[in-house]
């Protein structure tokens, strides 16, 4: 009987020396977490948190995490942590995360399937233009004119959207890259009205003349036509 007190005591022992340890590593990165933040050292940040998750997992750090990879362009690495799947327990962090993510991958419909997700939670034009763009990419083009229409009414002056086409990124107004948007509809909707399409073109550069991309897509529209029309005569 002495002896089996013996065990039970040396086992209990180990067990809050156990925890003692966990508490001492835990503590340990929490300092390194913050250190590294104070550096700007993303991989010893990543390093932090994964550590912190394994030693006390939450879905708040493992969010976080699935963000910071995000953030720096490693989505594999994110969508490892985060998963991919639609669940509406998920955090507004945690959806966007999948979202950026599963885009960047050129993953349109699964991507779409989130931004949906974010857009029901809180509808404004930035995610309308997210969701009218991949909504084009995937052949809805009934859909994807519903959401630019409320784009282009509800953006104001104050809001840009980024182009990352060039060498150099840029912004024009969101009004303009939803007029843009309206052109590709138009002329995936009627190819033999190209003129619509173009006079879309037309406005989004009036509003921002050096939007590069709605450039290219009249110069391409206007070299289809002069060939149909080339095409016509002979």
């Amino acid at each position: 009987m002495k002896k089996i007190l013996i065990l039970m005591l040396g086992l209990a022992t180990l067990s809050l020396q156990g925890q003692s340890g966990d508490e001492t590593l835990k503590k340990h990165y929490e300092s390194y977490y913050r250190q590294m933040r104070l550096q700007g050292d993303m991989r010893g940040v990543i390093n932090a948190l994964t550590h912190l998750n394994v030693l006390d997992p939450s879905v708040q750090r493992r969010d976080t995490l699935a963000y910071v990879y995000a953030n720096n362009n490693m989505h594999m690495q994110a969508l490892n942590t985060i998963g991919i799947e639609k669940n509406t327990n998920d955090s507004d962090l945690a959806v966007q995360v999948k979202a950026i993510s599963l885009k960047s991958l050129n993953q349109p419909k699964r991507a779409l399937e989130q931004f949906m997700a974010l857009y029901e939670r809180n509808r404004n034009p930035y995610l309308a233009y997210e969701v009218a763009d991949l909504k084009i990419q995937v052949g809805d083009n009934e859909g994807a004119m519903a959401e630019i229409e409320y784009g282009i009414a509800n953006a104001t002056e104050e809001m840009k959207h980024a182009f990352y086409e060039r060498q150099q990124p840029y912004e024009v107004s969101l009004k303009a890259a939803f007029i843009h948007l309206r052109g590709l509809v138009q002329y995936n909707i009627d190819k033999n009205n190209i003129d619509q399409a173009i006079a879309s073109f037309d406005e989004a550069l009036a509003l921002d003349p050096n939007f590069n991309l709605a450039s290219l897509s009249k110069q391409a529209l206007e070299s289809r036509k002069e060939k149909e029309v080339t095409e016509d005569k002979n």
